[in-house]
């Protein structure tokens, strides 16, 4: 016996009777909230994110540090007070304090492997300098996973890193000071870097790397000799660092005589520190 066809005003029936597939899993259109009316309305506000998932600007910083509470308290008011009597800064927040204007550049991104049982582990290192391009200059660096997690470690570590830089004059003292104040050398891996003072105009003669790093510290002018494997430019990097690090490390005539001493922070404002203690 033949099949019979069914007309089409009754195949549309047929549909129209059978349950749908999958179930009721909920009406998404016209504002359903799906699964059972448990979800959240389309177009609807989304939930407050928790745990770990909450941004870091949210948060008010929260000092843990006796020198961390200062700064916030305003008694210490720049970081001048803190590199006199090297202080270790423990909370890049200090720095984002006193440093509002602060700037930062990735120099310097490339994967690196891990052998492991596993096999090959690759991670992302990035290497960033902070500076306020007037004589203060921060350099750090950070392995993760991802290149974005990278950069935003590796800028918390050169914050943590920020050291002063010391400028001087080359001849006579007119103006501002606007090279370094003497012959310096800084060294990183097989890299050595020296800086030598030069006359007003002439600039900066360095390579691309060392020439970045010098203008976010506020070096207008200045001659440079490298040798090594600068083509490695993580160690490039630290030793111009390390070579802007020596300018305060060397006692000019200008400094001699007698300093006076005065009292660390944590002993001026022993008082407020120790308010709430029993």
């Amino acid at each position: 016996m033949a099949d019979q066809e069914v007309p089409p005003q009754d195949q549309g029936a047929a549909q129209e009777e059978q349950p749908k597939r999958g179930g009721d899993r909920g009406e998404r259109r016209f504002g359903g909230q799906g699964r059972g009316g448990q979800g959240r309305p389309q177009g609807g506000p989304r939930p407050p994110r928790t745990g770990l998932r909450r941004r870091a600007g949210e948060e008010e910083w929260q000092p843990l540090t006796r020198l961390g509470k200062l700064v916030k308290a305003g008694k210490i008011t720049n970081l001048e007070e803190i590199f006199k009597f090297s202080i270790p800064i423990k909370e890049y927040q200090i720095v984002d304090f006193l440093l509002p204007g602060l700037k930062e550049e990735p120099l310097a991104i490339g994967p690196v492997q891990k052998q492991t049982t596993a096999g090959q582990r690759t991670r992302f290192k990035a290497y960033v300098v902070v500076g306020d391009y007037n004589g203060h200059i921060g350099l750090g660096w950070k392995a993760a996973k991802e290149v974005q997690g990278a950069i935003k470690g590796a800028v918390i570590s050169a914050k943590l890193n920020l050291i002063p830089v010391r400028k001087g004059y080359w001849g006579n003292k007119i103006g501002l000071p606007h090279t370094v104040p003497c012959k310096v050398t800084g060294k990183g891996g097989s890299v050595r870097v020296r800086l030598v003072p030069a006359p007003r105009g002439t600039g900066l003669v360095a390579a691309g790397t060392s020439k970045k790093v010098l203008q976010m510290a506020g070096i207008k002018d200045c001659y440079t000799q490298s040798k090594g494997s600068t083509r490695t430019r993580s160690n490039f990097l630290k030793a111009v660092y390390n070579a802007l690090e020596q300018t305060y490390r060397f006692l000019t005539p200008d400094l001699w005589g007698a300093y006076k001493i005065k009292d660390t922070p944590f002993d001026e404002f022993n008082d407020f520190l120790t308010q709430g203690k029993k």
